[in-house]
């Protein structure tokens, strides 16, 4: 009986072209783990159900598996994780992790797709266990999404521990089977995207600043030369090109400021008109002379969320071979108080001749995003997004669900949510009235005033209108993620710490438009 299991097993695996465990000599004696997923029963349902990996794994073990579940405790959550010990020598750790319900898809209500979520937590879980464990290789059940798979187990390993002297154990992740293997290798892209832009973000101040910003981007583009080319604006060029209020922040700093510009010629078309991305590049904001609390400032050497999000969203393009022309501006420097500073007051003129009037040198991003966005138009581009740890008043609004998108395009609406869907990392549109746009042209000395004329009252809605001061183009987003910064325990695949958020939301954007062109 066991053998002819086993045959027909065989069978099926060499129909699926997969296999169930490594038999390579390279691998043999290492130790490794195996994560397999289980579906909650169904409502009429005797027991859990397992992935396809998982049942092969189970009848090759004559049942075994499905046994030693039974009798170890109540069903698994959803999430959750249970390990077993000695059921194959070459898996001798196996992880069995709770992917909930089976036939769950997308959810109108959360905005999302479930299953794909509920695949990147169980991932995630299992991994972190094995990694708990010490155990060095771990194989990866698909469970019927091998890119969500991926994203779990990339996104959940990483911590960043660069400058500590105890490191977390190592592991080395593979998909178990090769039935799904270009989703899996396309999910391993999307996860060490966001990584990178969470590394970034981590980073402290003084180890990443506007300069070496800029060398990791280059750096990290250098094998995409044939389709990639990098400029790293110098202040000479930035005061040809008048953008008075960038140099305004800067100026209160030592820290050379830089304007980078990054051109990822992906379509066969160079000259196809681009999608533009806009980030802000602060690597560090003590709100100037407008000085922020102490409590909580360390936080702000993640205030170029925007600049990491929008490159790292750029490396994965790149590393994807996407088919779409993208431009990436980041306007990077420093916002410190001192004698060179900008004032409470202070009148500088943007790069379209505009005046605004500082009335607190702590919303210094507008202003350097005003100048990016004026030179985005230059590019003649198909849309223009930005993205910014902008306003407080974000978080207050949205806390960590979602980025704000405010957007003067319902079809860049629709794409971006979409997106977003797909990836887990949700957005939520905000409104962009005339409301808003009043309380910012009111100004006394000039032609915008960089806060609201009603101060805290709907900030993140004041700031977007002021932005919208330097728009023409009729497809412009500007997402304000200033509320999904970090990440407590909001995201179960993510640690706690800065969360590199929308990255893959804004590889699904672009992602999308290149399949439309």
């Amino acid at each position: 009986m066991f053998l002819s299991s086993r045959q027909a097993l065989h069978s099926v695996l060499r129909r699926h072209n997969c296999r169930l465990f490594s038999i390579s000599q390279s691998s043999r004696n290492a130790r490794k783990g195996l994560i397999l997923g289980v579906y909650e029963k169904d409502k009429n349902g005797d027991s859990a159900r397992f992935t396809q990996a998982g049942a092969a794994f189970d009848t090759y073990l004559s049942g075994k598996l499905s046994q030693m579940l039974a009798i170890s405790g109540p069903p698994i959550k959803k999430g959750r994780s249970r390990v077993f010990y000695g059921l194959h020598e070459d898996f001798p750790t196996v992880v069995i992790v709770g992917l909930g319900n089976g036939s769950a898809g997308v959810c109108g209500k959360e905005n999302w797709d479930s299953c794909k979520e509920n695949i990147r937590a169980a991932v995630s879980s299992g991994c972190r266990v094995l990694q708990d464990l010490e155990v060095p290789v771990v194989e990866v059940d698909s469970c019927g999404d091998g890119q969500s798979a991926a994203e779990g187990a990339v996104l959940g390993l990483f911590d960043y521990d660069d400058l500590k002297s105890k490191k977390k154990f190592k592991v080395t992740t593979q998909l178990h089977g090769s039935t799904d293997l270009a989703a899996w290798e396309k999910g391993v892209a999307y996860g060490e995207g966001q990584n990178l832009a969470r590394w970034l973000m981590e980073s402290p101040a003084n180890h990443v600043t506007p300069t070496v910003f800029a060398d990791t981007i280059e750096q990290k583009l250098a094998s995409h030369s044939d389709r990639v080319v990098i400029h790293k604006r110098p202040l000479s060029w930035i005061e040809a090109q008048q953008m008075g209020a960038f140099l305004s922040v800067s100026k209160g700093s030592e820290e050379p400021l830089v304007f980078l510009e990054v051109h990822y010629n992906g379509h066969p078309d160079t000259s196809k008109a681009p999608l533009v991305l806009v980030g802000k590049g602060i690597t560090f904001d003590s709100g100037g002379i407008s000085l922020k609390p102490a409590s909580g400032m360390d936080a702000m050497r993640a205030d170029m969320g925007g600049a990491a999000t929008v490159c790292s969203a750029i490396v994965t393009a790149a590393t994807l071979r996407l088919p779409v022309n993208i431009i990436g501006l980041a306007p990077l420097c420093e916002n410190m108080p001192s004698g060179k500073a900008n004032k409470p007051g202070d009148v500088v003129r943007a790069k379209n001749g505009k005046t605004i009037q500082v009335d607190n040198t702590d919303a210094e991003g507008r202003l350097i995003l005003a100048d990016a966005l004026c030179y985005a138009h230059s590019f003649n581009p198909e849309a223009i997004v930005n993205a910014a740890t902008l306003t407080g008043a974000m978080d207050v609004a949205l806390g960590s669900a979602a980025s704000g998108v405010f957007t003067n395009s319902d079809w860049l609406w629709g794409q971006l949510q979409k997106a977003s869907v797909v990836t887990g990392d949700r957005v939520w549109r905000m409104p962009l009235f005339q409301h808003y746009s009043r309380q910012v042209t009111d100004s006394q000395l000039a032609d915008l005033n960089n806060i609201g004329k009603y101060s805290r009252s709907g900030g993140a809605c004041t700031a977007a209108a002021f932005l919208r001061e330097f728009v023409t183009a009729e497809h412009w987003a500007h997402l304000d993620i200033a509320g999904v910064m970090s990440n407590k325990d909001e995201v179960p695949y993510l640690r706690k710490g800065m969360s590199g958020r929308p990255t893959r939301t804004l590889v699904e954007f672009a992602a999308g438009l290149a399949s439309k062109s």
